[in-house]
């Protein structure tokens, strides 16, 4: 009020947005006395700016698009940089089932609720197929795809990878390797291209999730993996059809070589889910 953001008229308090950047002012305290929704939004970024967040990240569905010009307005009324607060707009989620889009309506009353979604699919591969589409594009979820048992669910795709790499350390013969340590190994017998390609998305991991960071897209550690996994089940079948290509096989340093590979896998493929909240099974 003293930097002359806020005035009376027409019995009601408001704030002057206009001044900066929003297409009219806004009421904030209403002429019966009670405060608007657009109050009650300022006094919660004013809190967490009082708190000492180093940012505020809002998750809006799409149709609240026109709320961001003047939210930003009133955090520049109480001099809060505009950079502080991110908003990320999410768009609809259209939900399938047997081939046909299960419709909603407000109006109707018909609608679909998360628990629903949980209960039917189960929780990894709920929470999965919703992080696998940026949030500005429609995500289409296919119950039954995400039910099913099978390499064609992307969830399941990835635990199974996850599920080899921990059976084939089990029935390892060595057991004395270490993350910790794998510097120390001699690698230079992973020549085979599909190796080759395993140790470079490998690499790709720490850079894939500073990215991750900076741009608020989660989605794309879903792709990542089941990319590495893709490589993973590819290398891994090379062992069907020619034993000397399998991880455990007659030469020892070759083995050994080869189950650091799928140890350093394995953590990857772990370490993602465990970041996206999925379970990491040891056996499927």
């Amino acid at each position: 009020q003293e930097m002359g953001f806020i005035y009376e008229s027409e019995g009601a308090i408001w704030l002057k947005t206009t001044s900066l950047g929003d297409d009219k002012d806004r009421v904030i305290k209403k002429s019966d006395g009670e405060y608007t929704y657009f109050a009650s939004d300022i006094a919660y970024h004013l809190d967490k700016w009082n708190r000492g967040y180093d940012q505020a990240i809002d998750i809006w569905g799409a149709d609240h698009h026109g709320y961001i010009g003047r939210v930003n307005a009133a955090l520049s009324c109480l001099n809060i940089p505009k950079e502080w607060l991110k908003v990320l707009l999410i768009q609809l989620v259209k939900l399938w089932s047997h081939g046909n889009e299960i419709k909603m309506s407000k109006r109707a009353g018909t609608y679909v609720t998360l628990r629903e979604i949980i209960t039917e699919a189960g929780v990894d591969a709920s929470r999965f197929i919703f992080l696998t589409k940026h949030n500005d594009s429609t995500l289409d979820f296919d119950l039954d795809l995400a039910k099913k048992q099978d390499t064609d669910n992307p969830v399941y795709y990835i635990q199974y990878a996850h599920a080899r790499l921990s059976s084939i350390l089990r029935k390892s013969p060595i057991k004395s390797l270490d993350l910790e340590n794998l510097k120390a190994e001699d690698l230079s017998n992973l020549t085979l291209p599909e190796e080759v390609d395993l140790i470079k998305a490998i690499l790709d991991f720490p850079s894939t999730l500073t990215d991750i960071a900076k741009t608020f897209e989660p989605h794309r550690l879903t792709y990542y993996l089941m990319d590495i996994a893709s490589l993973f089940h590819r290398y891994f079948n090379l062992g069907n059809k020619d034993q000397e290509k399998r991880v455990i096989c007659k030469e020892e340093s070759l083995t050994r070589a080869r189950l650091c590979l799928v140890l350093a896998v394995r953590y990857i493929i772990g370490r993602g889910l465990q970041l996206l909240g999925v379970s990491q099974p040891e056996s499927m």
